[in-house]
C-alpha cells in the first residue's frame, strides 16, 4: 500500500483550513466529496460558523479532539504558520492541496513525525485509489 493510499485508509478525521461555505470554491467541493466518503470534516476557518452542516473553528488550536489530517487550502506563504498548528494539536498528518508549496513547512513537519503529502488533490487521490482497486 503506497503511503497516501495507507494514510487515506487509516484516517477517520480531516480538518480543512480555509474551507468556505461558498459552494463554487474548490474546497467546499473537496470537503463535500470528502465527507460523503465517509470522513469526518471539521472547517477550520475563522470566517465561518457552519459548513457542510458542520461546526466551524477558527484556527486548529479550537477543534475539541484528534485529527488526522490537517487539509491546507490557503496561500503557501500562511503554510508555516498552519503546520506548527498541526504539530501542536498532535495531528498525523498535513496535506497540502494543489499549488500549494512550503519546503520548509514540509520539513518541519517532517522533522516532527508528520507524513506530508504536497501539491496534491486530497480528492483527485482519494478518486484515483478508489478506482485501482
Amino acid at each position: 500500500m503506497s503511503g497516501i493510499a495507507e494514510l487515506l485508509a487509516k484516517a477517520s478525521t480531516i480538518a480543512v483550513v480555509g474551507l468556505s461555505s461558498k459552494r463554487y470554491r474548490p474546497s467546499y467541493g473537496v470537503a463535500e466529496y470528502m465527507k460523503k466518503a465517509g470522513y469526518r470534516i471539521i472547517p477550520v476557518n475563522p470566517c465561518e460558523t457552519d459548513v457542510l452542516g458542520e461546526k466551524a473553528y477558527p484556527d486548529l488550536a479550537s477543534i475539541p479532539g484528534g485529527v488526522d489530517i490537517v487539509d491546507i487550502f490557503r496561500r503557501s506563504e500562511y503554510v508555516l504558520d498552519i503546520v506548527e498548528q498541526a504539530i501542536r494539536i498532535g495531528a498525523r498528518a498535513v496535506w497540502m492541496q494543489e499549488g500549494v508549496i512550503n519546503p520548509e513547512a514540509a520539513r518541519r513537519a517532517r522533522e516532527a513525525g508528520l507524513e506530508v503529502v504536497e501539491d496534491r488533490c486530497i480528492l483527485k487521490e482519494h478518486r484515483r485509489l478508489a478506482y485501482a482497486r
